[in-house]
């Protein structure tokens, strides 16, 4: 079956059975890469609620901590995209992640601060180019229409892992006293091992380029090469395409801005929520039960909300929107003394910064190409990470301690969300008046 033989009709077939079988293949695997990702990243929260008083760390010693992670995250964020681009995900991949296994498997050791900081420093080196990584390998392997769906699916894996891993987290810190170690020393044994065995099965497993699949048949594995050919032709036609170009761009720039937003909100919920929700007197296990509340509404209402992103070819304003949403969730959780009214805010906080990503993620690969992208997903994971990932952690646990809760801290979060909402809603007006072009304009009328 040559492809010049293709119906129109047949094209449409051929598409549609491609895109579902690399959906099947990559897509679950590649979810169950960042659910492990994210757990490791942010089981500290639960680990917190009695490490905190066995190591003796104030919460703004914890915030230091939790925050210094992404110090590292973000030092080897674009090197470790590039690398991936030039050796393939395959390898990389396989070893950020045997790597970032055992160093959150290390954390069980720590003795105080200092240990504590620069474990956390280096677990964030090993996982810096994971989560970039994968955004630009989906662009090897979904067209651009259908792209914000498929990232949507891989991201639903952070609120499934607090979702799921929270119960996890809460039962692990019951087992306090078992061969003489403290619950959250099991914690971060017990959900570190699951990590490096996933990194050695994803060096066999992972494919790097279409080219290479021979779980396609010939006619599927031409189309797909030929198709993300042409998208790529397209871009460099009109885009940039060196690294020099990325980081000059201020779209770029802006783009970072509002990851920040949206970055600061993931990590208050998923490092800060267990010890906001605990303060109403829940055991560890209950904890971790109510903690998966906002997860669960998260993981399938941001699915939703990127398939609408997908149909209309619209993703700006769907970023705004759902940071908004996530801005008053955040403020209406730092508003009460009613545990309902917390749950139900968190959980519209956790709809709003969860479905603004996928969409935000579709769109710098619609302006960057080649080492560009690679760059640029890189240079915005980390510039938001910066501001999200270190500065709000600790800001959070600093107003803690100097107003004797978290109410501050989470109105500190959502005026980053609203920031976060209103750029986006700016960079829709300028890409309507020449910016940035949407996926349809890049891949043209189906």
């Amino acid at each position: 079956m040559s492809i010049a033989a293709v119906q129109p009709q047949d094209d449409v077939a051929l598409e549609t059975g491609v895109v579902r079988k690399i959906s099947r293949r990559i897509t679950p695997f590649i979810i169950a890469l960042y659910f492990m990702s994210f757990l490791n990243r942010v089981n500290v929260g639960f680990a917190g609620l009695t490490m905190n008083h066995d190591l003796e760390l104030t919460k703004a010693m914890f915030g230091i901590g939790a925050g210094i992670f992404f110090i590292g995250y973000i030092a080897a964020g674009m090197p470790s995209n590039l690398v991936l681009q030039r050796v393939g995900a395959r390898r990389w991949i396989a070893l950020l992640m045997i790597a970032w296994g055992l160093l959150s498997a290390a954390n069980a050791f720590v003795i105080g601060p200092y240990s504590f900081y620069a474990l956390r420093f280096t677990l964030g080196l090993a996982e810096a180019g994971f989560f970039p990584g994968v955004i630009l390998y989906l662009s090897y392997w979904f067209p651009a229409r259908h792209r914000a769906f498929v990232t949507a699916m891989f991201m639903a894996a952070a609120p499934l892992s607090n979702m799921i891993g929270s119960p996890i987290s809460g039962a692990l810190m019951n087992l306090n006293g078992v061969a003489h170690l403290h619950g959250w020393q099991w914690l971060f044994l017990v959900e570190g091992a699951p990590t490096v065995l996933l990194g050695i099965v994803s060096f066999f497993y992972l494919t790097d380029r279409p080219e290479d699949a021979h779980w396609l048949a010939p006619a599927e594995r031409q189309w797909l090469s030929e198709e993300m050919q042409r998208e790529r032709t397209a871009k460099m036609a009109q885009s940039k395409s060196s690294v020099w170009g990325a980081v000059k761009d201020p779209r770029v720039l802006l783009l970072a801005i509002v990851y920040a937003g949206t970055s600061t909100g993931l990590y208050a919920i998923g490092i800060w929520a267990p010890m906001i929700i605990h303060h109403f007197g829940f055991s560890y296990f209950q904890l971790g039960l109510v903690n998966a509340i906002p997860n669960l509404f998260a993981v399938v209402t941001m699915v939703l909300w990127a398939r609408n992103s997908d149909r209309r070819n619209e993703r700006r304003l769907h970023v705004a929107i759902a940071c908004l949403a996530a801005g008053v969730g955040m403020m209406m959780s730092g508003h009460t003394n009613s545990a309902i009214v917390l749950i139900v805010g968190l959980s519209i906080a956790s709809f709003g910064i969860n479905a603004a990503k996928p969409p935000l993620w579709s769109m710098p690969t619609q302006f960057l190409s080649g080492s560009a992208a690679a760059a640029g997903i890189a240079l915005i994971n980390a510039m938001g990470s910066l501001i999200g990932g270190t500065i709000g952690p600790m800001v959070i646990g600093r107003l803690r301690d100097i107003s004797g809760d978290y109410s501050l801290g989470l109105y500190f979060v959502s005026a980053t969300l609203l920031v976060s909402a209103i750029l986006s809603y700016s960079f829709g007006r300028r890409a309507r008046d020449g910016g940035l072009r949407t996926s349809a304009d890049v891949a043209g009328p189906r």
